[in-house]
């Protein structure tokens, strides 16, 4: 359901030229980054839940590691970027065709994908050359750091330096420029004197705000917030929702509450 719902967006964003618009164009790469991560944990993870168990070798536990942290950090910068567009488009919206440009928009999506893919590379190095000696069961659905770490016997301080070293520019900065770009628009917005006008404007950034939500808050309850008072149940709960849940209602949430994608997905139907 998840890989059909985001190939769809996906199709619907190349092939209707009535999307080719940078809002749309970020849509569909945040779709792709959502196919990336449910392709990298889900098969296993039911695999492992069917057969009770399940083993895995060590090259691919980091191998499947570094493609969730690439995808996730990609998000939490493209959301920033995404934001960014919002921004523009409500805030200079007589300037938003001469700014989000295609090359622009390109460059902004391809420094995403470049960070996403390299930053995490310091600690994900790291990690293989620890010594793990404790257990070779990892009590959860899939490869992450925190049940990965429990493992290891060496000293993980150089691990966690990098981690709070990449992670806050990777969580803090997006964070700060998504709460400040909303910031403009909530002022901005509150100035347009018609409530039709108001509401438009809203309705534009509700999908985003929602995606926003739902993303940040199940990563900052897993990695920012300390951890010790979760239980291991509650752990792994968390990490369903933005492995699992996130990238299922990301697309719903933009198709259901958006004409454009409501309108395409009925010409499509149509001449399909």
């Amino acid at each position: 359901m998840t890989i059909f719902v985001n190939l769809l967006i996906i199709t619907l964003v190349s092939m209707n030229k009535n999307l080719h618009t940078p809002m749309y164009f970020f849509i569909s790469q945040l779709s792709i980054s959502d196919i990336l991560v449910t392709t990298d944990i889900v098969p296993n993870m039911l695999h492992i839940l069917l057969n009770n168990g399940g083993t895995i070798t060590f090259i691919d536990c980091i191998t499947q590691f570094y493609f969730l942290c690439a995808s996730e950090t990609f998000e939490c910068l493209f959301l920033a970027v995404m934001s960014y567009d919002r921004y523009v488009a409500i805030c200079n919206p007589l300037r938003y065709t001469s700014i989000m440009t295609n090359g622009y928009c390109l460059l902004l999506t391809a420094i995403c994908w470049l960070f996403g893919c390299s930053m995490i590379l310091t600690y994900i190095i790291t990690t293989t050359k620890l010594y793990f000696c404790q257990s070779n069961i990892i009590d959860h659905f899939f490869c992450d750091i925190i049940p990965l770490l429990e493992l290891v016997c060496s000293d993980t301080f150089i691990v966690h330096l990098e981690i709070y070293s990449v992670g806050i520019p990777i969580v803090f900065i997006p964070t700060t420029i998504i709460v400040v770009s909303y910031t403009y628009i909530v002022l901005t917005v509150l100035k347009i004197p018609s409530n039709t006008g108001r509401q438009k404007a809203f309705s534009t950034c509700s999908s985003h705000l929602t995606v926003v939500s739902i993303f940040y808050w199940t990563m900052f309850s897993v990695y920012v917030v300390p951890n010790k008072g979760q239980t291991l149940t509650i752990s792994k709960i968390l990490s369903l929702l933005y492995t699992v849940f996130t990238p299922l209602v990301n697309p719903i949430i933009y198709s259901l509450r958006n004409k454009d994608i409501k309108k395409a997905i009925q010409l499509w139907s149509h001449y399909h």
